[in-house]
């Protein structure tokens, strides 16, 4: 590969073509969907997505060394735009027909996740095919009572129902990274917890996991005090530490955080 990744973008450009395929194969795509594909590098997962005819395809490159190479590989067959996913504002591209994929780069892609959990935007889409370094990728999917679970795992669970898809090698990856990735598919949950300001589940959640290891005593008395109300009310046990609780229990939380701020 004639082009150098760029250490501080975060690149590990996928060139293994079976991985590739299988990440094509992994949803269905025809002439009804738009393909938004964030940070495409040299464009290899690009042309397998293509093949499949999707009615529109975006792409969002942030380094302006690769937009002439896309641009020169899929003159015509896709809209490439040279920005950054994280500023990108642009909702109007997207459809409830969307499918937005994603090798994210290591060193943002959990922001780049919650961007689209948060969603200020309010982009459409029909789901999330995101690759991340396993790590991440265990966190993201961790259940409670897991060593793994964690604030994303909850703000994760609040809007997405989330598929762990398979592992992929550092093999497949130029340059090689030092740990697996894994594949992750997000389709957005129909019925979700509505709250007057998503900050109030981010700091409740924060609080929370600041002292993952310890009783939640005093993350819960700096935002209720002694409250014996919402202890009883939420079945809520102070002994219990942050990985205890249910993803329902810091929704409520959050609920009745906003309740008191009223």
């Amino acid at each position: 590969m004639n082009i150098k990744p760029k250490k501080k973008l975060g690149q590990n450009f996928l060139i293994d073509k079976n991985i590739i395929k299988k990440i094509v194969e992994c949803v269905s795509i025809n002439n009804e969907n738009e393909i938004l594909e964030i940070g495409p590098g040299t464009g290899n997962l690009t042309e397998f997505l293509i093949k499949k005819n999707p009615k529109k395809i975006f792409l969002i490159e942030k380094d302006k060394n690769l937009i002439n190479i896309l641009k020169n590989k899929f003159y015509n067959k896709a809209k490439i735009l040279n920005e950054d996913i994280l500023q990108f504002t642009k909702n109007d591209l997207l459809t409830d027909n969307s499918i937005i994929f994603g090798n994210l780069p290591y060193n943002v892609s959990s922001q780049i996740l919650t961007k689209f959990i948060f969603n200020k935007e309010k982009f459409k889409f029909k789901m999330l095919i995101f690759m991340f370094q396993k790590e991440l990728a265990d966190r993201i999917v961790a259940d409670v009572n897991n060593s793994n679970y964690g604030r994303l795992s909850i703000l994760c669970k609040w809007k997405f129902n989330t598929k762990k898809v398979f592992e992929i090698s550092p093999n497949s990856f130029y340059p090689k990274p030092k740990i697996k990735s894994t594949l992750l598919i997000f389709t957005p949950r129909t019925n979700i917890v509505k709250f007057k300001n998503h900050n109030s589940l981010e700091k409740i959640t924060r609080i929370f996991f600041n002292q993952r290891r310890k009783k939640i005593k005093k993350q819960f008395a700096y935002f209720f005090k002694e409250n014996s109300k919402i202890i009883q009310k939420l079945n809520i046990n102070l002994d219990m530490r942050p990985q205890n609780l249910t993803p329902e229990t810091y929704f409520n939380l959050a609920l009745e955080l906003e309740k008191l701020r009223n």
